[in-house]
């Protein structure tokens, strides 16, 4: 197993149909011992039932948005643990309707909700992680998608909000490279999450990349977990500061 007597973070698990589950259960499975956190008490009822099979440590709630709450987090993380090996970052939220209409009609207040929750929420935490994971090296690994690289149809103000995600990961490897260690992200075709349920036309974008994509189907959330696992692995312990694309091929063609 390749995460043995590793200790990763999960910030902030939403439920069994999101991809930071997907990726608590490679983690598990290949050794790690997990805690997580979840934003309100409304997702952490179930999220607690999903993770006591694990022996996961609980950290409790987190508003990303809050200092003070991120500060609390890690003042509780840090009565359970002494070390943190990795940390997994997956908030990401934009207004509905800042994803349904045009981008030019994107509000000032739902831009800077966007930024913060899906980007600088990373920078943040990351700040609050750093005593534990310069222990002994880490690896940050957060969530991305094509829609930061290119125009993507409804994605909008997220696109711009996971753009700025992918530079702050070049950032904060540079940063923090000399205390070993890693910044990267996951670049993830669609998957059907509860996230997804918010984008307009999503399942005529998962039909299309179905069909174009080099290898000619769209990727489970295992695969997306299992390339976090490696990430955070020492297997991966000359990567940082990449985007790694789990989409089957499909950034590579001209589409």
């Amino acid at each position: 197993m390749i995460l043995q007597d590793k200790t990763i973070l999960i910030a902030n698990i939403s439920g069994k149909r999101s991809t930071g589950w997907a990726i608590a259960q490679s983690l598990a499975k290949q050794g790690a011992k997990i805690a997580y956190t979840y934003q309100n008490e409304r997702f952490g009822s179930d999220v607690k039932k999903l993770f006591e099979p694990l022996d996961a440590i609980d950290v409790g709630e987190c508003d990303v948005t809050s200092d003070e709450d991120i500060d609390k987090l890690f003042e509780r993380l840090g009565n359970s643990v002494n070390v943190l090996d990795g940390l997994i970052h997956t908030p990401a939220f934009a207004k509905q309707e800042d994803l349904s209409s045009n981008f030019v009609n994107t509000s000032r207040d739902g831009f800077r909700l966007a930024l913060d929750i899906s980007c600088y929420s990373l920078i943040a935490l990351c700040k609050r992680a750093l005593p534990l994971l310069e222990v002994r090296g880490g690896a940050v690994t957060a969530l991305t998608y094509i829609g930061g690289e290119k125009a993507v149809k409804n994605y909008n103000v997220m696109g711009v909000a996971k753009s700025a995600l992918e530079s702050s990961i070049r950032y904060l490897a540079l940063d923090l490279g000399p205390k070993n260690i890693r910044v990267n992200a996951i670049s993830a075709g669609p998957m059907r999450t509860l996230a997804a349920r918010g984008l307009k036309d999503f399942m005529v974008m998962y039909e299309l990349i179905k069909d174009k994509a080099p290898l000619k189907r769209n990727i489970n959330p295992s695969e997306v977990g299992d390339t976090a696992s490696f990430l955070c692995s020492d297997l991966a312990s000359g990567i940082t500061g990449e985007i790694i694309h789990v989409d089957a091929g499909y950034n590579t063609i001209g589409v």
